[in-house]
């Protein structure tokens, strides 16, 4: 496993903004070395620029954030080259009711991958990614206005290459952490990104079906689900039950004391298990 950041490679551009053979060809990339936060400049970019320069699938990467965002405005660190980084934008044609199953349907994608290596992937609702108990990548999905009406800005901090000590937090993880060997992280970026794609163009081209399926993917994959949990709320409300599905509309339910609450993420400050 790589220690000191000074070594880790660079992705390789070429491949990625070239138009790699393995690329899905929806997809468009370009690598910055060092940005704010790829959301942000990614979501600035699209409320100014006309759709040729902003097409739907248009992939920002950036080598290091100096200020990652995590939902709710917390932040994600890492160390140069340490992970991967990005955001893509996406003009969702499904009705706005669907659109909160954006950051399910790209957790899904990303567990996915991390399944297909071998890791001990899951899913924590709404937003993050895991491996065992320990967090490995976070989502954030913005909503924006642009020229050419709404679109979504998926962004994904993963963590690949970096150490324990390098995490922010305890309980989080890194891909080679829990593999005990190297990545590629160009090959790891694809593989990711044409998963999203994937998972998106079906979630597009499904309507109600395509979303019941997701549902019960997504669920299949949810670490929350079947636990016991503590539904922190705006305002200081607070829910104490059984996490026990999650609705079509991408809701969490939660059972307390018989009587089941939806919640939605928008709604939501903290969820955390209790046992």
């Amino acid at each position: 496993m790589t220690s000191d950041s000074a070594a880790r490679p660079p992705l390789d551009s070429s491949r990625l903004i070239d138009g790699d053979p393995a690329l899905m060809p929806e997809l468009s990339v370009e690598v910055v070395q060092v940005v704010a936060s790829t959301n942000a400049a990614l979501a600035d970019r699209a409320r100014a620029a006309d759709l040729a320069d902003t097409p739907d699938g248009l992939v920002l990467v950036a080598e290091q954030q100096e200020r990652g965002r995590g939902r709710l405005d917390r932040t994600w660190e890492s160390p140069a080259r340490a992970g991967l980084t990005f955001s893509m934008l996406v003009r969702p044609t499904v009705p706005t009711r669907a659109w909160p199953w954006l950051p399910l349907l790209v957790g899904y994608a990303v567990d996915k991958v991390l399944k297909a290596r071998g890791l001990d992937a899951g899913l924590k609702w709404p937003n993050d990614v895991l491996v065992g108990e320990e967090k490995v990548a976070g989502l954030l999905v913005e909503r924006i206005e642009t020229p050419q009406g709404p679109a979504a800005v998926v962004g994904v901090g993963l963590n690949v290459s970096q150490t324990r000590e390098e995490l922010p937090v305890p309980h989080a993880t890194s891909v080679e952490l829990a593999l005990g060997e190297p990545v590629d992280r160009t090959d790891l970026l694809i593989e990711i990104l044409n998963a999203i794609r994937e998972a998106f163009d079906a979630w597009e081209a499904g309507g109600d079906d395509g979303g019941m399926r997701l549902a019960e993917s997504y669920a299949a994959a949810c670490r929350t689900v079947g636990q016991r949990v503590r539904v922190d709320l705006p305002g200081g409300a607070v829910l104490e039950g059984e996490a026990v599905a999650i609705d079509p509309a991408g809701q969490l339910v939660v059972d307390v004391d018989g009587v089941r609450h939806a919640v939605s993420a928008g709604d939501v400050m903290h969820v955390r298990a209790t046992r």
